[in-house]
């Protein structure tokens, strides 16, 4: 399907043409003009009655790999992702998976007991349990009727 481009009726857009130039634009572009790409981990936070819990993606890394700290109610995941080593003569056209060390940080609540904090990895997925201190927790208090 051909349009017309709406500047310049004279110019006819084939978007397929336009999306194959693109394309060639981006894969001929120098790595070192292409965006940087982020090297922290997305990550997922929901929080119930129980405490927090973070889930981040860190995919095709090995468990023992993963540095999970907290110091001064700051939780700190690190870890580093290797290059793959190329054979002779093989040249990279395009590398979007990012290598190298990272590290991201979440200032904990009050409310979160520090000393408690459970991570688990699986499916490369990170997840944290951060619990909530008993004294933070909710409580249900009794009403008494006198009479």
């Amino acid at each position: 399907m051909q349009t017309r481009n709406p500047f310049n009726s004279a110019v006819v857009v084939n978007p397929l043409m336009r999306d194959v130039d693109a394309l060639f634009r981006e894969l001929t572009q120098p790595m070192w003009r292409q965006a940087p790409r982020e090297r922290t981990p997305a990550a997922d936070i929901t929080e119930s009655e129980s405490g927090l819990t973070l889930h981040l993606d860190m995919p095709g890394l090995e468990a023992k790999a993963i540095q999970v700290t907290v110091e001064k109610d700051i939780l700190t995941v690190q870890s580093e992702r290797k290059a793959e080593p190329r054979a002779e003569g093989v040249n990279v056209r395009r590398q979007e998976r990012a290598f190298g060390t990272f590290a991201r940080s979440f200032a904990l609540p009050d409310t979160v007991d520090a000393s408690r904090v459970e991570a688990r990895y699986e499916q490369g997925v990170l997840t944290l349990t951060l619990p909530r201190r008993e004294e933070s927790k909710p409580r249900v208090i009794e009403v008494k009727v006198q009479g």
